[in-house]
């Protein structure tokens, strides 16, 4: 029996006709009965401070728990994943004037962790078919100040992580890893998180493995770690086994409260028991969709290495512009209107955020811009030609299928289907309407 859908030619939704109908995830996130009981257990018990393990039985049994799952690798739980990216560069000492190189085709706190360290991002352009750091750019951009490389692992896709580490290693930096968005990741037989010098991890309600709102830094360096919990976490982490006594001399309260509660702790184990079976659901409806949308003349979903293994937090997807004749923002206002959640996730390169422009500056005061101007740095008009292509013409939607959901990812393909059946009657209206506004989330 053939996976292929035949594309619908009725009126388009957005014209007046009947839309397909709605695409419909499974409830995300969950929780088990049983993290839904402990979690009330610690209510009852009035367990509302959580300042490292020697205070909390749950905080250590969390920080275990994801260690286990990145191979016995050291473990800070945090409240979220920018602090435990910041966490991440504090760690390793990277701050006043350091430089970072980095991706512009993200989320905002994989750049502003290092705004908040008094450090420099520099970027790099993306690889035009996925929106990952393109390894070929980096060299270029390292200078004597240069101290790290911070890969994203964006839309759950890895990042070339052999190619960075190589990178890395040659020129003495440090490599860390945004996987904010790539819970269970792979590539090259080995999970994003366990390649970088520290990694940084969010947990918050959307993500691949969801709490309320928490994190975590993993690094394979006690050194490290334990310089991210002093100066991340409460002094109350001092009487930890294994505290370094050189360390002491210096531990007292001046310190980001980027501390974890007991309830998210016990939501971070629960949810540890599930993360592999929704990737392997994700996995699967990824696959059923890739082959479904076979057909299609103007949407595909980028090609990955063999070693590679995406989670699909969200599906992206390469849309050709050219080819339909019409914008990626009215080809997906005609999807949304069948039924079908569509959008471009980022929506300019970070370097034209006008926060990032010290020169004229009018906004809000910022405690970065005196650092980007001392540094002299002009992120105004960068080339990025890959990234500022993928803001122009990729569309993302929402892809939390952890359960059996098949007829719905037949839907998508129907959608999509449907509109490109239609994109005559699309194009004329684009030419008398302009341009949608682009679509938010």
């Amino acid at each position: 029996m053939s996976n292929v859908i035949a594309p619908s030619a009725s009126k388009l939704a957005l014209l007046g006709g009947t839309p397909v109908g709605e695409v419909i995830w499974s409830r995300f996130p969950q929780f088990s009965e049983r993290a839904i009981a402990r979690v009330a257990e610690v209510l009852r018990a009035g367990k509302a401070v959580g300042l490292g393990r020697f205070h909390s039985p749950e905080i250590e049994e969390a920080e275990l728990t994801i260690s286990r799952y990145h191979g016995g690798r050291e473990v800070l739980a945090v409240g979220s994943g920018h602090a435990a990216l910041q966490c991440a560069l504090a760690g390793l000492e990277i701050c006043n004037g350091d430089e970072v190189i980095t991706t512009p085709y993200t989320w905002g706190a994989s750049v502003s962790c290092i705004l908040h360290q008094n450090a420099i991002p520099v970027f790099v352009d993306v690889e035009a078919d996925t929106g990952l750091i393109d390894p070929a750019q980096i060299e270029a951009a390292i200078t004597p100040r240069t101290k790290a490389i911070l890969a994203v692992h964006i839309f759950g896709q890895p990042a070339n992580l052999q190619k960075l580490r190589a990178i890395a290693d040659r020129h003495g930096l440090a490599l860390i890893e945004d996987g904010s968005q790539a819970h269970g990741a792979e590539i090259g037989g080995v999970k994003v998180g366990n390649v970088g010098d520290a990694a940084g991890f969010s947990c918050m309600g959307g993500k691949v493995l969801p709490t309320t709102e928490a994190g975590y830094l993993v690094t394979p360096s006690k050194n490290v770690f334990w310089k991210a919990a002093m100066i991340g976490q409460h002094m109350g982490r001092s009487p930890e086994k294994d505290f370094p006594d050189e360390l002491r001399p210096w531990v007292d309260s001046l310190v980001y409260t980027h501390r974890i509660t007991p309830l998210n702790a016990v939501l971070l184990t629960e949810q540890f028991g599930q993360v592999d079976g929704w990737v392997a659901e994700r996995r699967r409806h990824a696959d059923l969709f890739r082959n479904k949308i076979a057909g299609a003349q103007f949407v595909r979903l980028p090609d990955y290495a063999p070693d590679a293994k995406p989670v699909y937090h969200l599906l992206t997807m390469n849309f050709d512009a050219a080819a339909a004749g019409v914008s990626r923002d009215t080809f997906a206002a005609a999807l949304k209107a069948e039924g079908m959640l569509a959008f471009g996730y980022v929506p300019a390169p970070i370097p034209d955020w006008k926060r990032l422009h010290w020169q004229g500056y009018e906004g809000p005061r910022v405690n970065w811009l005196q650092a980007l101007e001392k540094a002299g740095v002009d992120y105004r008009g960068l080339a990025l030609p890959n990234c500022r292509h993928r803001v122009a013409n990729s569309i993302e939607t929402r892809f939390d299928f952890i359960d059996p959901q098949d007829e719905m990812v037949g839907r998508m393909v129907e959608i999509i289907l449907k509109v490109e059946a239609n994109i005559d009657a699309l194009r004329a209206h684009e030419r008398n309407a302009g341009p949608a506004a682009p679509a938010k989330r």
